[in-house]
């Protein structure tokens, strides 16, 4: 019903003001039933989950009839309220019978404090340091890790498992900050305004998740002055930087654990009386530890440990404080919502006093108003946690229409996310086609269906065919320009802009292809770059959908000085629609349009996406 003429969470003619709520809004509900179905009493029940699931029920006077219906009002106060209220409604006839709408969700947020608006404006580029750029081969003697140094920039990543059947990530290609400085005009021409580095700290994986040492920058990148000196040539050319945070585990080759005794002083592993083995915790010391998702490699630590929050975000000189004191300007915080929310509040409250534009993403994979983990529901974007998440729905509604699941999933999917998060967290959304964990979308879109249930042998050895190619190039092209279009950050994965394949990891993690680039998909991105640069609808303006059906999606992105059409077909046939609402200039794209007494016919050519200014 929430959609039917009854109610609509979505109208503002039945519930205002619309979606999330700051705390203390007072927020009116209206019902419209139809004068026929004789109603006369309403009521509004609302159950306030984080106020120990206390329920109220107000009474809904009858306020009026309009047009054919009677109205039934109310207002909810929120006040001192922050977290979720599940509402319905009870409809009582004359007779005795009634019927019940809902639950539905109204998400209350704290919104006391003002969110900074850069991130979600403008390009993100997501680094994997080890694989975009290297100035020179490193040498790996005395390092942490027995490393391995691939010679050939060209080589593939190791992916099979050794003699004892692991997968040890110890390979390396030496990527470096030196070789992101040389490259820093090359993103700015693709428009980028925030680069993201997966962990850059010093560790014994290519992947450098289990940290090693906080305080240090990996050697293979260079030192701590570089990532200062990065940080600066990022800022002269209008770029901040991002880096990502993983404090959930550390390594169990670390200062902390010291799982191999590679590190002088004694760890936790080494020893009862290590000022670090409070960090983690051991069912029977030293063999058996917490670990993430049980990886041994990566012993889980005991965030609620007074010692390590100071480390992390207490202590004046803590790493959060440190960093961005470095140069950095925020954090993506890793398996956010394996964080306590109090944890994650004191990572929030540290980047704000260290720098008060700084802005913290989670990375959550779900609906970010409605996660639970461990039993909890988390309060991730409740105000005061994290600012924006990664946006993992947006990247499946897109594959999935662009692999034909249809407009209308898309429109639903992805305005239940509008409506259940409060504007802050969905304008600051870290939209991805693809990531580090994920395959390429490329490679997804050009296969089809066919690597489902493939070994990883096969998936290693997997490459496009120029038939295949082609269709994947068409609609990764339209789903990067949806992305662009959408509120949120456009961030893309390094390589993804000159055409790199690759499943899962490692295969999504090889090097960046100097000098074998797709320059046409190059050039495609650059000009994405531009549009969402120079236009104000797409950095911060409100999305309306215009069309929603099968195949083709159309929606504008508006503020009051600047009003844009976005279209997209994903279908292998050319599709046309209606649209009356204004004069077309095509920005980008190829579409057909023929205008007659202002009423437009707009045709979008198939697996392609096109976008135009209003006037």
């Amino acid at each position: 019903m929430r959609y039917g003429p009854t109610y609509n969470s979505r109208d503002p003619r039945y519930k205002s003001p619309y979606g999330a709520v700051a705390s203390g809004t007072q927020v009116q509900f209206t019902l419209r039933p139809s004068r026929g179905e004789c109603f006369c009493h309403a009521s509004l029940t609302a159950r306030f989950e984080s106020r120990n699931d206390q329920t109220v029920t107000l009474k809904m006077p009858w306020t009026g009839f309009d047009l054919g219906r009677d109205v039934f009002s109310a207002a909810l106060d929120t006040e001192g309220y922050v977290g979720l209220v599940w509402y319905s409604f009870r409809l009582e006839q004359l007779d005795g019978r009634w019927i019940e709408l809902g639950p539905y969700q109204l998400t209350v947020y704290d919104g006391s404090e003002e969110v900074p608006s850069w991130f979600g404006e403008g390009v993100t580029y997501q680094i994997f340091p080890d694989r975009f750029r290297r100035s020179r081969i490193p040498n790996p003697e005395g390092l942490v890790g027995e490393r391995a140094v691939h010679q050939s920039w060209e080589e593939f990543p190791e992916y099979r498992p050794n003699d004892r059947g692991e997968v040890r990530n110890r390979d390396f290609f030496g990527g470096d900050f030196q070789g992101v400085l040389d490259k820093l005009d090359y993103l700015k021409s693709l428009g980028v305004e925030t680069l993201y580095f997966n962990p850059i700290f010093e560790a014994a994986e290519n992947h450098r998740y289990g940290t090693a040492d906080y305080s240090r920058v990996d050697p293979f990148l260079g030192t701590n002055e570089d990532f200062s000196r990065l940080c600066e040539e990022a800022h002269r050319r209008g770029m901040r930087v991002m880096l990502d945070g993983v404090f959930n585990h550390t390594g169990f080759v670390s200062r902390y654990f010291n799982g191999d005794g590679f590190y002088p002083e004694p760890g936790a592993y080494q020893d009862q009386n290590s000022p670090y083995r409070p960090w983690f915790n051991f069912s029977q010391w030293p063999q058996r530890y917490d670990s993430w998702w049980g990886i041994y490699s990566l012993p889980a630590v005991n965030e609620d440990d007074p010692s390590y929050q100071d480390f992390i975000f207490g202590g004046e000189d803590s790493v959060v404080r440190r960093w961005l004191r470095a140069g950095a300007d925020g954090w993506r915080l890793d398996v956010a919502d394996e964080l306590p929310d109090s944890f994650v509040h004191g990572i929030h409250a540290a980047a704000r006093a260290e720098k008060p534009d700084a802005v913290v993403i989670g990375e959550v994979w779900e609906d970010g108003s409605t996660k639970v983990a461990y039993g909890v529901r988390r309060k991730h974007i409740l105000g005061g946690h994290c600012d924006g998440l990664m946006n993992y729905p947006l990247r499946s509604a897109i594959l999935s229409f662009f692999q034909g699941g249809g407009a209308e999933a898309f429109v639903e999917g992805m305005e239940t996310i509008r409506e259940n998060y409060p504007a802050f967290a969905f304008y600051s959304a870290m939209n991805s086609l693809d990531t580090h964990d994920t395959p390429r979308l490329l490679t997804l879109l050009g296969a089809g269906g066919e690597y489902r249930d493939q070994t990883k042998e096969w998936r290693a050895q997997f490459r496009l065919s120029p038939r295949q190619r082609s269709r994947g190039k068409e609609l990764l092209k339209a789903a990067a320009l949806l992305m662009f279009c959408f509120p949120g950050s456009p961030t893309v994965y390094y390589g993804d802009e000159v055409g790199m394949e690759g499943f899962e990891d490692p295969f999504n993690r090889q090097t960046y292809p100097w000098g074998h680039e797709d320059t046409d998909l190059l050039e495609w991105y650059r000009a994405l770059g531009r549009l969402r640069g120079s236009r104000q609808a797409l950095r911060r303006g409100s999305i309306r959908y215009a069309v929603g059906k099968g195949p083709l999606l159309a929606f504008l992105r508006e503020t009051a000085e600047e009003r844009l059409l976005c279209a997209f077909n994903a279908g292998d046939e050319t599709r046309a629609f209606s649209f009356d609402e204004g004069r077309l200039f095509p920005l980008l794209g190829r579409p057909h349009f023929s205008q007659k007494d202002g009423l437009y016919t707009i045709a979008i050519p198939p697996r392609s996406g096109a976008v135009f200014a209003l006037e």
